[in-house]
């Protein structure tokens, strides 16, 4: 029976393999490195800008002024909304937590001028997702056993 006999080449060659593996290992943490977690999505709102906007401004005026709105009424186009949201989020694999939504509200009479505005911030409202446009309704949450009792009962 013969020995085997570890040589030099055999020791660098184990070391390159764990060198190569810390590189490999610290590269794919490198990304997670310096991450900063504050998003702000939508309208960017600056106070000078919405101090300018006054009652009885013609809805020109209002756009050149604050620029499109992210949204309008979906009824007549009387209000247009200008909505922002901050969210943090701490590690890249968590979901973010939003710490601060304004909705900036203009409110036109049929003659398109300003009627009044409004600052909504968080607490007046409920958090919505920017991505898919939907707000979650109460009671519109239904499971599986649900919708399956319902059909069972409907024959």
């Amino acid at each position: 029976m013969r020995k085997s006999k570890t040589t030099i080449a055999d020791i660098g060659g184990n070391c390159i393999a764990k060198l190569a593996f810390a590189a490999a290992l610290t590269l794919s943490l490198a990304g997670c490195i310096g991450y900063d977690g504050e998003l702000q999505h939508g309208y960017v709102a600056d106070e000078r800008l919405l101090e300018q906007v006054k009652l009885g401004s013609s809805a020109e005026q209002v756009l050149v002024v604050l620029g499109t709105p992210t949204s309008t009424s979906t009824v007549g186009g009387s209000a247009w909304y200008y909505i922002s949201q901050k969210t943090v989020q701490t590690f890249a694999f968590q979901q973010p937590n939003v710490v601060e939504q304004r909705i900036f509200a203009v409110y036109f009479d049929k003659a398109k001028k300003v009627e009044r505005v409004a600052n909504y911030g968080l607490q007046d409202g409920q958090v919505f997702d920017f991505i898919s446009r939907t707000t979650p309704t109460a009671g519109a949450e239904s499971s599986f056993l649900a919708n399956a009792m319902k059909n069972l009962l409907r024959f």
